[in-house]
């Protein structure tokens, strides 16, 4: 029996709703499950599809894959475009890198065409897969509750519509199209934990173990992290505020929260104010949680946290966003974006400690901590303007794309 009927009606549950994306990009990079995305997204054929792959420039097969699958967008009547990466300096994990790049180059392009949503070819296996790893990090309820089937990178939306199907199904899709895939050799090096995770899964398939299981046990653990996350935000709607981009937490009616919400909210904040995707370590966050509560400030994830009697606040750390900088009409440090009479040649910095220059600083009620990792528009060496210590000079600063820090905290 063929399995594109099944396959096709996964894909209309995701879009299927008349509120749903109608213009939708497809990030394809030539191996099976993203060329049956590809292709099933053609073959329910509703809305505008446009596709991308990434060149991570890595492996000299890459630039063929690429135009391989340019070919086959060609076929299918969908506007194609490789998205080149050249940031790999050689430092620190390549993967990491590789990832959280590859987010930004699809989320850069979807916007550049109005993409409303990026589809991913991630599957069950890959769940399973990212279960296996996670548990071999120690992860929580969080990290064991699996991929998200929605989630946002860099302001952009992207969905996974075929995450609980096996891959063994859209390979026999393919295979009844007559659609040759493209196997990255890279599935068989064992130095990579996914790699690894592969075939201790395999390993376990005779006691009954295997990608279907595993994905009943991430639903059960996601209906708990709900449950927690539902009364975590909660309780931030009641001790959290923001202001001027800062997280400022009622101490005392945190402290008499159990372990894991503190742990949940403080986690949460720091990753808020900072505009980071992955949390802090769970042993730095918990060293954190000591010096609030001995009432020492310290730093953690690119924040500061400033500690007082009745609060706790949570500010960038000038150190984290010193040599950031981008023109002045892009988001600036993940989350700020000023308006005012942008010009070329003007672009957003850290105000540092030109705060000294922003007479009336002192009125705007801020710390001066918090100051000196504002944004602030700057010609040059010249400041011209810093919204956020008063001197506004017709600019206005505000922080974006992350709605309310109570919904932040039911978000994955």
């Amino acid at each position: 029996m063929s399995a594109a009927p099944k396959l096709v009606d996964a894909i209309d549950r995701r879009f299927g709703a008349a509120d749903s994306p109608r213009r939708i990009g497809i990030a394809v990079s030539g191996g099976s499950d993203s060329l049956a995305l590809l292709h099933l997204l053609a073959d329910w054929g509703r809305g505008t599809l446009l596709a991308a792959t990434v060149d991570h420039g890595l492996r000299p097969e890459a630039s063929e894959e690429a135009a391989y699958v340019a070919r086959f967008c060609e076929g299918l009547g969908i506007p194609h475009r490789t998205l080149k990466w050249q940031g790999w300096d050689g430092r620190g994990n390549l993967q990491d890198h590789a990832r959280r790049n590859r987010y930004a180059l699809l989320a850069g392009w979807a916007k550049s065409n109005t993409l409303e949503t990026v589809c991913l070819g991630h599957t069950l296996d890959d769940q399973a897969e990212t279960f296996v790893m996670r548990l071999a990090r120690e992860a929580g309820i969080d990290g064991l509750s699996g991929m998200a089937q929605l989630f946002w990178r860099e302001d952009m939306r992207f969905d996974r519509p075929l995450l609980w199907e096996r891959r063994a199904a859209l390979r026999g899709y393919l295979e009844e199209k007559g659609v040759r895939w493209i196997d990255d050799p890279s599935n068989e090096d064992e130095s990579f934990s996914r790699i690894k995770a592969r075939k201790a899964l395999a390993a376990l398939e005779p006691l009954g173990i295997d990608a279907k299981v595993i994905g009943g046990s991430i639903t059960n653990l996601d209906m708990a992290r709900l449950a927690l996350a539902d009364y975590t935000s909660e309780v931030a709607a009641k001790t959290v505020k923001v202001v001027e981009g800062d997280l400022i937490i009622d101490r005392t009616a945190l402290r008499r929260q159990s372990p894991e919400i503190i742990r949940r909210i403080l986690s949460a904040g720091l990753r808020w104010v900072a505009a980071e995707d992955y949390p802090p370590r769970r042993e730095s966050l918990a060293d954190a949680e000591v010096a609030i509560f001995v009432g020492r400030n310290t730093t953690l994830h690119g924040c500061m946290i400033l500690t007082s009697d009745l609060t706790i606040r949570l500010t960038r750390e000038l150190k984290a966003v010193a040599r950031l900088a981008s023109p002045s009409d892009q988001s600036w440090d993940g989350r700020w974006r000023l308006d005012g009479p942008h010009a070329p040649g003007l672009e957003i910095r850290a105000l540092g400690e030109a705060v000294k220059d922003c007479p009336n600083w002192r009125d705007t009620g801020l710390p001066r901590a918090s100051l000196l990792a504002s944004p602030a528009v700057w010609r040059g060496d010249t400041l011209v303007a810093a919204p956020l210590a008063g001197l506004e000079n017709g600019w206005r600063a505000s922080a974006t794309g992350r709605g309310t820090f109570a919904q932040f905290l039911l978000s994955r």
